[in-house]
């Protein structure tokens, strides 16, 4: 008997699916609310940087989420809206005061470069369960950490603009520390890397490193004054308030 179980134990572990596993990602424990601070880092092919400053303020794992630019003095005060749905188009807004007037992100430019930087609009939102097919693939190590590797294939109705990702999900904390991310061609086209602190009983994203292989590009986002769980209200997300920034401590 006591043989039988040491195997049982191994064996439901390998038992474990590509879905379960994004599951068990999805299902991990999350605030109700948060809001931060960023700095993001936009390195060119020839070395050359800049950044850009952002207030930003989120609730439903991030499916609502709303952010003001704070720096450069040219894009102070430009800010983006985001709502997810489930079986419908994401509303993406952005407020160009320069302009005084909303554009529209629509599906057909999910694909392009969220102000300048290697993450598309499309990285900007979450992923639905239901929109993806899973696999699980060999378990590997990052960095003396155990991981769980899933390959996420989008489904066709969804008209992702990659056409998979494979992620390097922790097996202590179902956190992901890596993905890859391939374009429709099937070129590698970006790798994500991300840190986590400890707030509360959430591991929250404070870090996220991006190379671009096919432009030679980098974005580094850094996160800072991180809060969660302050009750911001539903109401906050909503186009009248892109045009306001917010008062700032």
């Amino acid at each position: 008997m006591q043989y039988l179980f040491l195997f049982i134990i191994p064996f439901t572990i390998l038992a474990q699916s590509g879905y379960d596993i994004a599951k068990m990602v999805d299902n991990r424990p999350m605030p109700n609310d948060l809001s931060n601070h960023a700095k993001m880092v936009l390195t060119n092919s020839k070395g050359k940087s800049r950044y850009q400053t952002m207030l930003s303020k989120s609730i439903d794992q991030n499916k609502k989420q709303i952010m003001w630019f704070l720096e450069p003095k040219d894009d102070r005060g430009i800010s983006f809206l985001k709502i997810q749905y489930k079986n419908k188009d994401d509303v993406m807004r952005m407020w160009l005061p320069a302009f005084k007037r909303v554009r529209r992100i629509s599906a057909k430019k999910r694909g392009d470069a969220f102000m300048g930087s290697d993450l598309s609009y499309e990285d900007l939102s979450s992923r639905e369960l239901s929109e993806n097919e899973y696999r699980r693939i060999v378990d590997d190590n990052i960095s003396g950490v155990e991981c769980y590797v899933i390959e996420i294939i989008p489904n066709e109705e969804i008209k992702s603009f990659y056409q998979k990702h494979i992620s390097w999900i922790d097996k202590t904390n179902f956190t992901i520390l890596q993905e890859h991310s391939f374009n429709r061609k099937g070129e590698l086209e970006k790798k994500k890397e991300y840190r986590y602190t400890l707030i509360k009983e959430y591991q929250i994203i404070d870090r996220i490193f991006v190379t671009n292989n096919i432009k030679n590009h980098t974005t580094e986002v850094i996160f800072s004054n991180i809060e969660v769980d302050n009750g911001i209200e539903d109401a906050l997300f909503k186009e009248k308030s892109l045009k306001y920034l917010p008062y700032l401590k």
